[in-house]
């Protein structure tokens, strides 16, 4: 009702994805702690979303937002990229863990 999920146009992995919050949202640097619950739920169908593409490995995911100004678009956006451990060379630093441009 509150979230999308839709393929990256651009994809990283086998598996890319984006889930995002119908209503309008900043990037990540906006969130505040009344969020996390809606954080959570954006993970929670990163997750099912995979399942439901067949894709049942959860220890082999990477989620998480790039941040400004990093960000192409500023609406919250979380990537959901599996498996993890196929990301090409520039694809890992691109979605390196909580390295300067991108957060987990």
């Amino acid at each position: 009702e509150d979230l999308v999920c839709f393929r990256d146009i651009r994809p990283s992995a086998p598996h890319h994805y984006l889930v995002v919050p119908v209503e309008h949202m900043g990037n990540c640097k906006t969130l505040k702690a009344e969020h996390i619950p809606i954080v959570k739920r954006m993970m929670e169908v990163g997750k099912a979303v995979l399942q439901r593409n067949n894709f049942n490995d959860l220890n082999d995911v990477r989620m998480g937002f790039h941040w400004p100004p990093f960000c192409s678009i500023s609406h919250l956006h979380l990537h959901v990229l599996a498996p993890a451990s196929q990301l090409g060379f520039l694809s890992r630093l691109m979605y390196r863990i909580n390295s300067y441009w991108f957060i987990t």
